[in-house]
């Protein structure tokens, strides 16, 4: 393949590729056609023959001709516990991005591979998020003079090299469903809180579970000299909060829960946590994917629900759920661009590689790296 250059910032009309413009795009062999009506059944002969070697697991957001062949669904946390809990399997075939792939290695034994069925399947809120971006963030922090009272939390979708740095500096990992006891605990330790990598579920904990003010929350933009704050305000504040977000839930608005409670009388807004704070607000419930779901699960037949997470989910709790009206919250389509990334012909080849002996796709994470971040992890799984 050749590979052509250009100065600019797109390609044109799909004109050439960057090599660097996403880590791990390279996948050698043939992918079957996402057309070939025999690739649930090879899917499923390739399991068959892995037997209790093979443990597949799906997020919630992935598309259902994946999800029929997950062992385990759930999010990001809850599948890479079950991972960690199925020490006699060989083969853990993560159907969700980078980040997952990379926790499910860190809490699995050495004997276990970790397969991401697409290496480009990334996450845009942890690449929002740098190594080199956070240990400048943290040499700002020292200039300031509050470092030394700082302390790192990380939501579970940040990269490895982000959880061993909060590792590393006395900090945690929390994820959406247990971001106040993680903060909680953290103010504990010290007088401020860096939150990464998602801006949005730190000022919603903070303010709305806390009581902290919005006047408590800076961000802080690693594209910008001193992160765009000035050391005072860094000094007077307490939550510190990185300049990154949901690229799906980042989508909704205010006005998409004005205009659904217009057209749906009596409609129940239901919405993830990594909401922007004007959403979350105007919401009835808020809470992680999990709580999403038990939500919907308890609610009353004849209900109605607005639910603003990735596509994929709500389209199939609307099936899950068919006593009640189950609808998105946005009325443009909003999957999540590269959870859609892990599809059927991935998946495919995947499991009859490793049927046939060849295994593609590991993800494997530094013993350094692995050690700090399961620091981090272990202070999360020590919370009461």
């Amino acid at each position: 393949m050749v590979v052509t250059t250009t100065s600019l910032p797109l390609f044109v009309l799909g004109q050439g590729v960057d090599p660097h413009s996403e880590r791990g795009v390279d996948c050698p062999g043939e992918l079957p056609p996402a057309s070939d009506p025999a690739l649930v059944a090879r899917a499923r002969k390739a399991k068959e023959a892995l037997g209790d070697r093979l443990f597949v697991l799906g997020h919630h957001y992935q598309r259902d001709e994946v999800i029929q062949f997950a062992d385990v669904t759930g999010d990001s946390f809850k599948l890479a516990r079950e991972a960690a809990a199925r020490p006699e399997a060989e083969f853990i075939v993560f159907c969700g991005v980078h980040f997952m792939a990379e926790s499910a290695d860190i809490l699995t034994s050495d004997r276990q591979k970790v397969i991401l069925p697409d290496l480009a399947a990334g996450c845009s809120m942890a690449d929002m998020a740098t190594f080199d971006q956070v240990e400048e963030a943290w040499e700002v922090l020292e200039d300031a003079g509050i470092a030394g009272v700082t302390v790192p939390v990380t939501y579970m979708n940040s990269s490895a090299d982000i959880k061993a740095f909060c590792g590393r500096h006395g900090g945690a990992v929390c994820t959406s469903s247990n971001a106040k006891r993680a903060l909680d605990w953290a103010f504990e330790q010290g007088e401020k809180v860096l939150f990464l990598p998602d801006q949005h579920l730190g000022r919603n904990t903070a303010v709305l579970e806390m009581g902290l003010s919005l006047d408590d929350c800076v961000v802080y933009n690693p594209h910008r000299p001193n992160g765009g704050l000035t050391d005072e305000q860094l000094r007077n504040a307490k939550m510190i909060l990185w300049r990154g977000h949901c690229s799906v839930h980042g989508r909704f608005t205010a006005e998409n829960v004005d205009d659904v409670r217009a057209r749906v009388p009596g409609v129940n807004v239901l919405v993830h946590p990594e909401c922007r704070h004007e959403v979350v607000t105007k919401a009835d419930y808020v809470g992680s994917t999990e709580y999403i779901i038990k939500q919907l699960e308890a609610a009353p037949a004849g209900s109605t629900w607005a639910v603003g997470t990735e596509l994929n989910l709500v389209r199939r709790l609307g099936t899950m759920f068919p006593d009640k009206t189950v609808m998105f919250l946005e009325k443009t389509v909003c999957y999540c661009s590269t959870m859609n990334r892990i599809d059927l012909p991935h998946l495919v080849r995947s499991l009859e590689s490793l049927a046939a002996g060849q295994v593609v796709n590991q993800i494997t994470v530094d013993p350094e790296t692995t050690h700090w971040a399961k620091v981090a992890l272990d202070r999360m799984l020590a919370l009461p």
